[in-house]
């Protein structure tokens, strides 16, 4: 071998054993340079969830096979941003596994006093990384839990959190929590601290006033910021009008309300005016109720919140078609809320589909546990299919949520009357009228029961009287009055009672009712009138079309009769009774079917 291709040789022998041997490792980070880690991090700044997700789970993979490729705060990262994408992907049982492998591995980083460096990708000084809160973790954890309707688990990962570390939003959570599953005081103590650090948290103050602390108490947690914060002094008079309203005291939170309602800046809110329907509601006023609903729904077209009380009032004044709209209009907006849910619901019930009724309700209280009007459209489905016990239940814990609405009330007590507990139903008639005072609704309530009592018709009279006494226009005291002057049979009194109410309000059951009366007196055809008044108020009014195809079908021999009688009179020459047959007008008075009231 020639001295050149010694030389080729050698040059391919030491090439080939430079592939065998590895090359000097790499620098673990250069100053500037990402690793990944940080890439991670930015991505799930950035809201790429689902990228975080890919990403993150691949690197933990190669973790788990090779624990010295990331450091322990570098797995700890991985872990929080990986369950953070879950969380947003509403797998939350999954979350809550991996938050809580991040916390332990949290736990074991913060024992260590020197971390093992890794051999690619740490960075160089690990332990000065801004690492995700513990704190945050614990909250989030939390949250599933709530997502999850485990309560306890969520108060126990919060009530771990030292009192001095919880943010607002922890006190807030916490607050909420402690309400929900009946704790007060610790729910009070969570509301005040959080006000302490937000003096404006205004869901906080309204969480205050619902756990019965007095307006002034909580006025004084949130004056200085009044008086060192222009353009709030509206404040005060704010958080007295909701004093008012979780005190029951529903005229004094309207008058409240509208004053601030009309003052130039608060003018047109939506929120102010949905407060104010939903008062008008509380006190009976279903007309004004509906003026404001209609109102806040044309300044913000998306409005959800309090939808589920108008449709429902739409339903019960017969305008099915309005309420089948509304109903598509906010799934539309949300079908995770329970608004739309509870109108198709109202639809469904007052067009006597009870079964789906009591589907669409469980399916609201499903998506919001808290919402009053899911638990009363499912009480009052369940009483309609003969589920009394089962319908107790749920208005039950509907008076638990709203002690202050009475309709919770009197969906109790039509269930006792249902089962025949008079006595229960009387209990919690008294209650009412103690713990509400005694206005027209509360006492129309009292004298409904007493109504149930041969013993109390007397009381029934006086308390009726007294609720017309002080609004003679309230239909339900209205409706109660005539049925007891139709059991007097004092038709007289009953029909100039109606006209009254009917003077400046148009009700598909006053004029039904008042339609009866008129059969009653032989005022036939101003008793069809009223029926048809009624049917256009409401066309699936079953009463109103029962009278009326009653009153047709008796007219309709009598009128035979009347020619026979006519043809008589013209052949014999004398003359004839056109009068019309009184046993049938004494047959119709003594049906009581006649006077079935709602």
């Amino acid at each position: 071998m020639d001295p050149g291709e010694a030389a080729i040789l050698e040059s391919s022998l030491r090439n080939s054993y430079r592939l065998f041997v590895p090359l000097p490792p790499l620098p673990a980070a250069l100053p500037g340079r990402m690793n990944v880690i940080d890439h991670v991090r930015d991505m799930a700044a950035a809201g790429l969830h689902s990228n975080v997700r890919l990403l993150s789970s691949l690197l933990l993979t190669m973790s788990n096979n090779n624990p010295e490729l990331f450091s322990p705060s570098q797995k700890y990262q991985l872990l929080v941003y990986h369950a953070d994408s879950l969380f947003h992907d509403k797998e939350y049982r999954n979350a809550v596994s991996k938050y809580t492998m991040a916390l332990q591995q949290k736990k074991a980083l913060s024992k260590t006093s020197k971390v093992r460096p890794s051999t690619g990708n740490s960075a160089s000084t690990p332990q000065n990384q801004c690492l995700p809160s513990e704190i945050e973790v614990k909250y989030k954890m939390a949250e599933c839990y709530t997502m999850l309707k485990q309560d306890k688990d969520a108060i126990a990962i919060l009530d771990g959190i030292p009192s001095r570390q919880r943010t607002p939003k922890i006190n807030m959570m916490l607050a909420n929590l402690y309400k929900k599953a009946g704790q007060e005081r610790p729910s009070v103590t969570s509301y005040k601290e959080v006000l302490r650090q937000c003096p404006l948290a205004l869901d906080a103050i309204l969480g205050l006033l619902s756990l019965s602390v007095k307006g002034a108490e909580v006025a004084s947690m949130t004056m200085n910021v009044i008086q060192t914060v222009p353009n709030l002094d509206w404040l005060s008079v704010w958080i007295k009008a909701y004093a008012f309203v979780h005190t029951g005291d529903n005229s004094r939170a309207i008058n409240t309300i509208c004053s601030l309602e009309k003052k130039s800046l608060l003018r047109d809110n939506v929120d102010l005016l949905g407060s104010l329907a939903d008062l008008y509601f509380r006190a009976g006023d279903n007309k004004n109720s509906v003026l404001k609903f209609e109102q806040a729904q044309m300044l913000d077209p998306y409005l959800i919140k309090g939808m589920d009380v108008y449709g429902y009032l739409l339903a019960r004044e017969g305008r099915l078609e309005d309420v089948e709209n509304l109903g598509c209009r906010l799934f539309n907006i949300s079908d995770q809320h329970a608004e739309p849910w509870v109108v198709s619901g109202c639809h469904s019930f007052y067009s006597k589909r009870y079964s789906r009724a009591l589907y669409l309700g469980a399916k609201a209280i499903q998506l919001n546990s808290n919402s009053v009007q899911a638990l009363l459209l499912k009480g009052a489905a369940l009483r309609n299919m003969g589920r009394v016990q089962e319908a107790i239940i749920h208005f039950r814990e509907a008076i638990r949520l709203a002690p202050c609405r009475l309709d919770c009330y009197e969906g109790l007590i039509e269930c006792y009357l249902a089962s025949n507990s008079i006595r229960e139903a009387m209990v919690m008639a008294n209650n009412v009228y103690k713990t509400l005072g005694a206005n027209a609704q509360t006492l129309t309530l009292l004298a409904t029961v007493c109504l149930e009592d041969p013993v109390t018709q007397e009381k029934a009279k006086t308390l009726l009287d007294k609720a017309l006494n002080q609004r003679p226009d309230y239909i339900k005291a209205v409706v109660k009055k005539a049925e007891l002057l139709s059991r007097e049979q004092k038709y007289e009194d009953g029909i100039a009672l109606l006209r009254n109410a009917l003077a400046n309000q148009s009700d598909c059951v006053l004029h039904r009712i008042l339609g009866d009366f008129l059969v009653a007196v032989n005022e036939y055809q101003e008793a069809m009138d009223q029926y048809s008044i009624a049917l256009s108020l409401d066309p699936n009014d079953q009463k109103s079309l029962e009278g009326m195809q009653k009153m047709e079908k008796e007219e309709s021999p009598t009128d035979a009769t009347q020619e026979e009688d006519v043809d008589d009179m013209e052949g014999s020459g004398e003359e004839g009774d056109l009068e019309g047959s009184d046993s049938e007008a004494a047959q119709w008075a003594d049906q009581e079917q006649w006077f079935g009231m709602q």
